[in-house]
């Protein structure tokens, strides 16, 4: 065994920062004004478990976006700010009507279901979207001792298709479930997105439609980890508190998972990052139709593209720059753009995929 004393600890890089790709706006790294952020708040002693000084301003923080009655409260994942939001707004004999495509439905490993203890009832879309139509087929039966009950509807801003809700078609659906008695949550994973693609601040298509409880994105807009289940209207959930801490998302060190989205939102970091993340998906979109035997399957209204081309195209072309299958089968495939791809990242994209068509 080496001796401890001589064993190297000094931190290195272990990957080439050269290397880009399209796979996930998770993939890049930290907005920098969110490093010295984090680093403004080390050092000294700080209240642990979120009586610290940062999380404390992070609420003023949040009446700023989202009215005087906003609570946030910081969690470490998405997945845990959907399941910890979604458990306070139901009975343990609840249910949450979703579309098909949900992040909670499709990429949460079944958390919803096995920690939270939901019943999803899905709906199936063509962009994503729910309607209150679309509602309708599911919110029914809340007499019924043999099915689950709908209590809240759940929708994405922007949704899993990078498409984006108008806050009409948000009031909308608040009014139509809560005239249903149901309550409303909005996975707001990519909210910074879609608000820059609306032009609109947050709160018009949140608080100021009807939505009772968002969970907050920052990892995906340039946070290194943290998301915040914010509560708009208190009647609509219970026992918050200990709700986060049962579902493990409880950070001691809360004042780092804060101020970073104190860094994001007291200022105007997190449209910055949106619109240019937007504006990279726009431009590889423009760029994608202009290649023959691509099509571009939905409206580019976020940072993503899904689009359809051969598979054999796309397996070549994931060797030279990473991104995901959406449905493999199809041949469809997702590329998305984050707060840190550049012009010559997108460029290079498209060479790339104009050289592999044209051996195909």
């Amino acid at each position: 065994m080496a001796d401890p004393a001589t064993v190297k600890t000094d931190a290195r890089r272990h990957h080439d920062p050269r290397v880009r790709g399209f796979a996930s706006d998770n993939y890049a790294g930290t907005h920098p004004e969110i490093l010295a952020a984090l680093a403004l708040a080390n050092g000294g002693h700080q209240i642990a478990y979120g009586e610290d000084d940062y999380t404390g301003h992070l609420q003023r923080v949040m009446h700023s976006h989202f009215g005087p009655t906003a609570e946030a409260f910081p969690v470490f994942n998405g997945t845990g700010a959907n399941v910890v939001s979604l458990q306070a707004m139901t009975d343990r004999w609840g249910a949450v009507i979703c579309a098909e495509s949900a992040h909670i439905n499709v990429d949460e490993g079944g958390a919803p279901e096995r920690v939270g203890g939901l019943k999803l009832l899905t709906v199936p879309t063509e962009d994503g979207k729910l309607t209150p139509e679309l509602i309708d087929r599911q919110a029914y039966g809340w007499d019924d001792e043999h099915r689950a009950m709908p209590q809240v509807v759940s929708i994405t801003q922007n949704t899993e298709l990078g498409t984006v809700y108008t806050p009409d078609e948000i009031r909308a659906i608040c009014e139509h479930a809560h005239g249903h008695g149901m309550k409303v949550h909005l996975d707001g994973a990519r909210i910074a997105n879609a608000s820059a693609s609306l032009d609109v601040p947050m709160r018009t298509f949140t608080n100021t439609v009807g939505v009772d409880v968002l969970s907050f994105g920052g990892t995906k807009n340039g946070a290194i980890f943290g998301e915040a289940v914010v509560v708009l209207n208190p009647e609509a959930v219970r026992a918050m508190k200990h709700l986060r801490k049962l579902s493990m998302q409880l950070a001691s060190k809360m004042r780092f998972v804060s101020v970073q989205l104190e860094a994001l939102l007291a200022g105007d970091l997190w449209l910055r990052n949106a619109r240019h993340a937007n504006a990279m998906a726009q431009r590889l979109a423009e760029g994608v139709r202009a290649v023959g035997g691509v099509e571009i399957l939905y409206p580019v209204q976020a940072n993503a593209v899904f689009a359809r081309l051969p598979h054999a195209v796309s397996e070549r072309l994931q060797k030279r720059f990473r991104f995901y299958f959406w449905d493999e089968q199809a041949g469809d495939v997702r590329w998305m753009c984050a707060f840190d791809t550049t012009e010559e990242d997108v460029d290079g994209f498209l060479l790339a995929l104009k050289e592999e068509m044209a051996a195909a």
